[in-house]
């Protein structure tokens, strides 16, 4: 829900913050007093057209922020946060703001106090509001609305059967990407990149890279480059542990006798004669071992131009192919497959073929599977949302959903399309093509009603739903947009129609006058006497008497009575 909004300098709204409540909220007031400035105002925040023609005259910039608790929305509304490195949703909360310069239009968006941009606030805008007004109704004509519309009543999506062709298109999916890698474009171009992909596949292979091109061979050069040197430091290594005079063997080789004699006398000195002993023996292993290790270098002019020549030929490898030996076998596993997919196409491109058409044979029944639910939700959301029609004055209206065979898609292969005769004797029109803009809120409203519990829209707000009716077709509008907000959403309905206005949990008027000269619009809550009032402005204009405000005091009594019991009813 809109928990709050607030309004600076946008057209004739000086400054309005305003808290909705839960459930169904009314904005009345004369005509021309600014009502449309609230529509306006969270057409921003949905990523609506801006113009500096909104603001103010006299302001720099106007102002729209709004505090929006996403509801079931809120893991689509965090995934799009995510995706951007905007701020998660505090404690629930979406913050929202927006403003529109006066000189160029220009102006800045945030989600969450974070810097934003206009596209970020569309694609969030629809997940949080639906606008019904005279011309904001898109989502009810797109065919993908649509289409959830419909698998909701029959919670189309839920089952074992939508997993599974979920699983099996991505199957497709994939099998299209490769026919269309494998489809093999210009053949003058496949044909100069078959020989550049054979140099490349031939260059390295014939280098027969293994793993000791890497760290070991760059060590053994540093040896033989090395070798004199180490042959010097390796020599006198092993003259002062075992083979010079005296040697450290030979010093350890006389306490050894020392330690000896010492044990005769001293029986503890026993365990230092066998650690003298095994020291005099690691001594000698580790003299041997640097002796073997200066002596097994191979140090001869051919091994050193050999060495270098295979580390100019990796170094070569590895700047051409990627950086490292890693990388350098990673292209040419990736070259090879792709010379391979190039040289043998016409046989892979045919056995994509097969592979695409066995996927497709399993997904056809599943499939139509999925036809045959939606078929049948279909007949129980037209029973529905006929009868919901009738209560808001269609009294012979038609609505349909019609569905057709089409391509496979994400969501199987159906195509719907929701169409609408309003009288008889009309035959029936695709949604999008009814011009009424009363007409297609009265249409939503009832799909909205059918779908309360389903849909995942936390807000809903109506404009001019009340156009040409009156009487009880007026306490059904009122009443339905009463039941969807009491079964979880936030319904904002400005309306000019009493029977309407009377349904609401809050009621807030908008007026316009005149400060200092200049032309102000204020929104304020009305509650109590003050609501009785404007209800009975409603009834019978400025001038009212006892006999408005008895029969606006007997409205709102009968209204909440019928809220109740539609509440209770099983």
């Amino acid at each position: 829900m809109i928990e709050s909004l607030h309004v600076k300098d946008l057209a004739v709204v000086e400054d309005a913050r305003i808290a909705f409540g839960p459930g169904l909220n009314i904005v009345t007031g004369e005509t021309g007093a600014g009502k449309s400035v609230l529509m306006g105002a969270i057409d921003l925040l949905r990523g609506g057209r801006a113009d500096h023609s909104l603001v103010r005259a006299g302001a720099a910039q106007c102002l729209v922020e709004a505090a929006i608790r996403p509801g079931a929305a809120e893991a689509a509304v965090q995934a799009i946060l995510d995706e951007l490195g905007l701020p998660p949703c505090e404690d629930g909360l979406l913050l929202l703001r927006r403003t529109v310069a006066a000189a160029d239009s220009s102006g800045r968006c945030f989600v969450n106090d974070a810097p934003s941009t206009v596209q970020t606030l569309r694609r969030l805008g629809p997940l949080l509001i639906d606008l019904h007004g005279p011309h904001d109704n898109q989502s009810l004509f797109d065919p993908a609305t649509q289409l959830a519309m419909l698998d909701a009543v029959g919670a189309v999506r839920d089952g074992d059967d939508a997993r599974a062709y979920a699983a099996l298109f991505e199957k497709r999916r994939a099998l299209l990407a490769r026919r269309d890698e494998l489809s093999g474009g210009d053949p003058e171009a496949r044909a100069r990149e078959i020989d550049m992909l054979s140099y490349q596949v031939d260059e390295i292979r014939a280098a027969s890279l293994t793993d000791d091109d890497g760290e070991a061979l760059v060590r053994e050069h540093a040896d033989v480059a090395n070798a004199a040197r180490l042959w010097e430091i390796g020599r006198e290594v092993t003259q002062l542990l075992s083979d010079g005079e005296p040697s450290a063997f030979d010093l350890l080789v006389s306490a050894q006798t020392a330690l000896g004699e010492m044990e005769r006398i001293l029986p503890d000195a026993r365990e230092w004669h066998d650690e003298v002993r095994e020291l005099a023996s690691r001594l000698q292993e580790l003299s041997r071992a640097v002796e073997g290790r200066v002596e097994a270098i191979d140090a001869s002019p051919e091994r050193l131009a050999a060495l270098e020549e295979r580390m100019s030929l990796v170094k070569r490898l590895e700047r051409k192919y990627g950086g490292s030996l890693e990388s350098v076998r990673a292209f040419l596993e990736k070259a090879a497959a792709r010379l391979s997919d190039l040289t043998s196409l016409d046989e892979r491109r045919a056995e994509c073929e097969r592979d695409i058409a066995a996927a497709e044979a399993a997904m056809r029944p599943v499939a139509e599977a999925l036809s045959a639910r939606r078929r049948a939700a279909g007949v129980d959301l037209e029973i529905a949302v006929n009868r919901e029609l009738r209560d808001l004055g269609f009294a012979n209206a038609r609505f349909r959903a019609d569905i057709a065979p089409a391509p496979f898609a994400a969501t199987g292969a159906d195509a719907v399309e929701f169409t609408f005769a309003p009288n008889p004797g009309e035959p029936e029109h695709a949604l999008r093509d009814v011009a009424s803009s009363g007409e297609i809120a009265r249409v939503m409203l009832a799909l909205k009603t059918v779908l309360a519990g389903h849909d995942r829209v936390p807000v809903l707000i109506f404009d001019e739903i009340d156009a040409n009716i009156g009487g009880e077709t007026g306490n059904a509008v009122g009443a339905k947009m009463r039941q969807i907000g009491d079964l979880g959403h936030q319904v904002l309905c400005i309306t000019h129609l009493t029977q309407v206005a009377v349904y609401g949990r809050g009621h807030f008027v908008v007026s316009k006058g005149v400060e200092g000269g200049r032309t102000v619009t204020t929104i304020s809550p009305v509650e109590g006497d003050a609501r009785v009032q404007e209800i009975a402005r409603m009834l019978g204009g400025a001038g009212i008497t006892t006999v408005a405000l008895d029969h606006a005091r007997q409205m709102l009594a009968r209204a909440a009575t019928r809220a109740s019991s539609s509440r209770t009813a099983p």
